[in-house]
């Protein structure tokens, strides 16, 4: 099959795509007055992966304005084996801009997916399934898990609830059974293929968009 090889084409090497903005137009005579920006941004440039409107704008700032827009959303993690999928977790948690994001056992989780966009989030530790338990109970949060059990229900055939954290297990083993008798329901991805299972961050993201189709507008 044709296509580019280490890079070229027809017309020569691919030229780097450029990532970001460089330092303010018109230099600082021509800086905007506004607190949201970040003086280091404006004179060098921003080029953090953070959409247009929120070019120069300082981190405290952004984090500020997405919290009058969070989802009714949470997400869980059990962290179980420092599992790498983790970070991707979190890296989709951010594109739906949830209401938190919660590990559930060990504090020190991968953070190399995530690319730095865990910044942006209020992320909560959990030491055990019975503390985070008793954290949605107090919050009025359902806890869903999603996880190819058996006596799960297919996400895409029913209702997800408004209020709810979606509970993801460690790639292998999935969610611990602690976890499992902790959810008020089970759900999965109904497969068509040979695999049993699809990859941990891959189902966090299809679940995400499901709950999103079903509550957000567009």
């Amino acid at each position: 099959m044709d296509g580019d090889i280490d890079g070229e084409h027809d017309g020569g090497p691919t030229p780097e795509r450029e990532v970001g903005v460089g330092p303010w137009p018109g230099g600082r005579e021509a800086w905007p007055e506004d607190e949201r920006y970040d003086p280091e941004l404006l004179e060098h440039g921003d080029r953090r992966n953070v959409v247009d409107g929120y070019r120069y704008w300082r981190l405290e700032a952004i984090v500020a304005d997405l919290d009058t827009r969070r989802a009714p959303l949470h997400v869980a993690i059990e962290n179980l084996e420092h599992d790498a999928n983790i970070g991707s977790i979190v890296r989709t948690a951010n594109a739906y801009n949830v209401a938190g994001v919660h590990v559930v056992g060990r504090r020190r989780w991968n953070r190399r997916g995530a690319m730095v966009t865990d910044r942006y989030l209020h992320v909560h530790h959990h030491p055990d399934v019975a503390a985070f338990a008793a954290w949605a109970e107090s919050e009025g949060v359902v806890v869903v898990g999603i996880d190819n059990v058996p006596g799960s229900t297919p996400i895409e055939t029913f209702r997800l609830p408004m209020r709810t954290v979606l509970v993801f297990g460690s790639e292998g083993p999935g969610l611990s059974e602690e976890m499992q008798r902790a959810c008020a329901e089970i759900r999965h991805i109904t497969q068509h293929g040979s695999t049993r299972s699809i990859n941990a961050g891959a189902a966090a993201a299809v679940a995400m968009f499901a709950w999103a189709t079903q509550h957000l507008a567009r």
